[in-house]
């Protein structure tokens, strides 16, 4: 039987209009933006192609506002410590929420070392952030407000427009990470009202090695990286052609694509929930449930005494790709910082499996799996957990479906929140 891959959070594969596009940028047309003859022109001419391209994906005013990075996490850096650099006479401290990226948590902890300070703002029990707690973290000397679209492990999406009127209240840059989300959510960064958007192409089937940070132009931003003039004096550097241009392909097909993409993989999770759900004891959904407040491409599941790492493992060994924590943290077997953020219980977050579906599933896909994970998965690895065997004398109870409510065989249970999962 064919693998199926369900850990499109971590990467896509590449679309096939995308590689034909990049195919004579590295070898035909090899020239270098940044030189005047016509070779030079060919390639300056595809980056501004594949600008109008992703202006057009996330409503940037302008072409100029798109800029190139050689990934997700440059791009994430540019902005934060861009901006930090930039306006570092008004002030030092930044507002981010507590259950951002490694990218946007490690950056600011590169700036405390500088120096500036940060305030984390706490979430609810489904990773949600409350405005008004952002507005209360907010000081004179608040010189950035941070935030993402959708949570790279749990899948909730914030208030960015309320959190970007807040900024904009203050006078103050507003960044959202977007590299979760870009290609799979609809974006306007004018209704929005963001100043700085970070996009990671590979994540909606374009290549690896390039970022995108949209920038308003009112936006001030310091590089990070010196030796050149290109991107506008920003990002010093030749720009990686091929993979620009196969990044705006990419761009272009998911903005004809978004409303299909949404609708589909959106019956594909509801399906999985509602089928292991219905099938497994003892499981959780962290984040939100499927619906308006969730993106509709991944699922951040608990299943009670075993760990996480194992069904990823017997997962793969059954021919289905899944992830367990974030994929930039994936080699370490410590908690998950965003599920720690919304006050799981720590077995509980070890237990973690995140299932994250691309536009190719399949509903016989879906199913299959359920019947590996319900069927195969789960009662081998509880059929060698001490801690199983122990809830099955009565010794330990379930944290998901406690004896006293009822609850021994029900797959529902409660999120961290309180709320039905």
């Amino acid at each position: 039987m064919d693998r199926v891959c369900l850990d499109h959070l971590a990467s896509t594969p590449l679309l096939p209009e995308a590689l034909a596009a990049m195919e004579p940028y590295w070898r035909a047309h090899y020239g270098s933006p940044s030189s005047l003859h016509q070779e030079g022109l060919r390639a300056r001419a595809a980056l501004t192609r594949a600008r109008e391209q992703f202006a057009a994906l996330i409503g940037a005013g302008s072409p100029d506002e798109i800029l190139f990075t050689s990934g997700g996490t440059e791009a994430v850096n540019l902005a934060l410590k861009g901006v930090a650099y930039a306006a570092q006479r008004r002030g030092h401290h930044l507002v981010v929420g507590a259950t951002e990226h490694p990218a946007v948590l490690q950056s600011i902890e590169f700036l405390e070392k500088q120096g500036f300070t940060s305030t984390r703002v706490a979430v609810d029990g489904e990773g949600r952030l409350d405005p008004d707690a952002v507005r209360s973290a907010v000081t004179d000397r608040t010189i950035l407000i941070g935030t993402h679209l959708a949570n790279h492990d749990i899948g909730t999406i914030q208030p960015v427009a309320a959190v970007a009127q807040i900024a904009a209240e203050r006078g103050i840059a507003c960044f959202v990470d977007a590299t979760t989300s870009g290609g799979w959510l609809p974006i306007d960064v004018a209704t929005l009202g963001v100043n700085l958007l970070a996009l990671a192409p590979h994540r909606f089937y374009g290549p690896k090695g390039i970022g995108v940070l949209y920038r308003n132009r009112r936006a001030r931003l310091d590089g990070i990286l010196h030796g050149g003039a290109q991107e506008h004096g920003r990002r010093a550097g030749t720009e990686n052609v091929p993979a620009i241009v196969g990044a705006g392909v990419a761009a272009e097909v998911a903005a004809r694509e978004l409303e299909g993409r949404l609708a589909h993989t959106g019956r594909l999770q509801r399906r999985l929930w509602a089928g292991l759900e219905a099938r497994v004891s003892c499981i959780q959904l962290n984040g939100p449930p499927p619906g308006p407040e969730r993106i509709p491409t991944s699922l951040n599941l608990s299943t009670e005494f075993i760990e996480g790492e194992g069904q990823a493992l017997l997962c793969d060994m059954n021919g289905f790709a899944v992830a367990t924590g974030s994929s930039c943290a994936g080699k370490s077997l410590k908690i998950p910082p965003v599920l720690n953020a919304i006050g799981l219980d720590p077995g509980l977050a070890q237990a973690n499996l995140i299932v994250s579906l691309g536009k190719d599933n399949t509903g016989a896909q879906i199913d299959r799996f359920i019947e590996i994970f319900a069927g195969k998965v789960v009662p081998r690895l509880r059929g060698m957990s001490p801690r199983w065997d122990e809830f099955q004398r009565g010794t330990i109870d379930s944290v998901i479906a406690p004896r006293s409510s009822g609850g021994k065989f029900s797959g529902r249970a409660a999120g961290p929140s309180g709320r039905s999962a």
